[in-house]
């Protein structure tokens, strides 16, 4: 099988990456698309746009600032940049609340100037403590940096006032203190991505007031978006690529929501979209082998077998967790959705307007058509749409 990369191009001018968001965050542009017709609207419309019978479902990730900056006695700079916990738990939640001790997978910059053995310091003032923070590389080949600090003040305190919110690359900028407020959603709650799930950015208090006043469901999962979402496809047979792995948390109230709301479901993003088509491919795999890990392969939704409805996946999932006397579960998915792929659960996708040569984008033709996502971007460039992640959105109902 081949998925030629070539196919997901477009030419995306600088000029068009929106630097900064449109303020306030709810009057940026929103392109719909429902049935093939195209029509031009602002996001705040929305809950008039959306069906009655929607059930909108978020991430409420909340994105940590991941970037430290530490100085070698030489003056040199060292980036630690965090992306996986690995001790004293991987689970993203638990790792947050460490004290004392951290291991964390990094991508870090200027590595070969940073010795083995050798520990980068830097003090931090919290709670009118001063805080000696060590960091040290103790997996070379992994990237696996031992963080340590002298205090009982949380990893997640510790993280939000040393580092920095990491932007993007694409935006080419700095990140600043509005940043902290912006690449945020308004109902951002679980700490753990490195990247914003850009498509809930445009909601606000006053979108969520109507869309309630309307009568639609909207429920919330969790899927901590790792730093692999910005990485370009560099291999033209687009499945030879490697998917990023992110973890995902859901309840068991969500899902049992989910198993009776199934009619029209539209997940916010492309990281909801994941999840949910992962949470029924979690569920195929229960019905096939109830000793599975909640591991979804990137291929594996493409292997022949006998067609499973949502309903009985899910149900398999919610069996499962109470079997174990469990509330919620976590699980990693590396699923890459291409054309082809056969949609589950959702029904309707609100997203922004992503890279080319992305992941993202044969997302979206999956879900679209392979022929309409051009359209839809010829038409978001020719109506001056602003691109990725501070930019514009779209409603899109095959």
């Amino acid at each position: 099988m081949e998925i030629k990369i070539s196919d997901y191009v477009y030419d995306l001018p600088e000029d068009r990456i929106a630097k900064y968001p449109t303020e306030p965050r709810d009057r940026s542009k929103l392109l719909v698309c429902n049935g093939g017709s195209i029509s031009h609207h602002s996001f705040h419309q929305i809950p008039e746009l959306l069906p009655k019978n929607t059930h909108l479902v978020l991430n409420n990730t909340k994105v940590i600032p991941a970037r430290m900056f530490f100085k070698r006695d030489t003056g040199a700079i060292i980036e630690v940049f965090l992306l996986n916990p690995v001790l004293p738990s991987s689970v993203i939640s638990q790792a947050m609340e460490a004290i004392e001790v951290s291991v964390w997978e990094c991508v870090i910059g200027n590595k070969k100037k940073w010795k083995d053995g050798e520990i980068l310091t830097a003090t931090l003032g919290i709670e009118n403590k001063q805080i000696e923070l060590k960091a040290e590389i103790v997996d070379r080949e992994n990237n696996h940096v031992k963080l340590q600090w002298t205090s009982e003040i949380v990893f997640s305190k510790l993280v939000e006032t040393f580092g920095k919110i990491p932007l993007p690359p694409y935006l080419n900028r700095s990140s600043e203190d509005s940043d902290l407020e912006d690449y945020q959603t308004v109902y951002s709650e679980n700490k753990g991505a490195v990247a914003a799930p850009t498509a809930g950015l445009h909601f606000s208090e006053q979108v969520f007031e109507n869309i309630a006043a309307k009568g639609i469901i909207k429920s919330f999962l969790t899927l901590h978006v790792g730093a692999g979402t910005f990485m370009p496809v560099k291999t033209e047979n687009a499945l030879e690529h490697p998917m990023h792995n992110e973890q995902m948390v859901f309840t068991l109230e969500f899902i049992k929501k989910l198993a009776k709301n199934l009619e029209f479901v539209v997940p916010v993003g492309t990281t909801s979209m994941r999840s949910l088509e992962s949470l029924y491919w979690f569920g195929v795999k229960l019905i096939e082998n109830p000793a599975c890990s909640f591991f979804i392969e990137k291929l594996f939704p493409y292997q022949k077998r006998e067609e499973i409805t949502a309903e009985k996946a899910l149900f398999a999932v919610i069996s499962h967790l109470e079997n174990s006397n469990l509330t919620e579960i976590v699980g990693h998915t590396e699923i890459m959705i291409f054309p082809g792929y056969k949609f589950q659960i959702c029904k309707a996708l609100i997203t922004n307007f992503h890279q080319p040569s992305s992941t993202l984008i044969m997302l979206v033709a999956a879900f679209i058509g392979e022929q309409k996502w051009k359209e839809i971007y010829q038409a978001a460039m020719e109506n001056e749409y602003r691109f990725l992640s501070f930019g514009d959105s779209s409603l899109l109902i095959p």
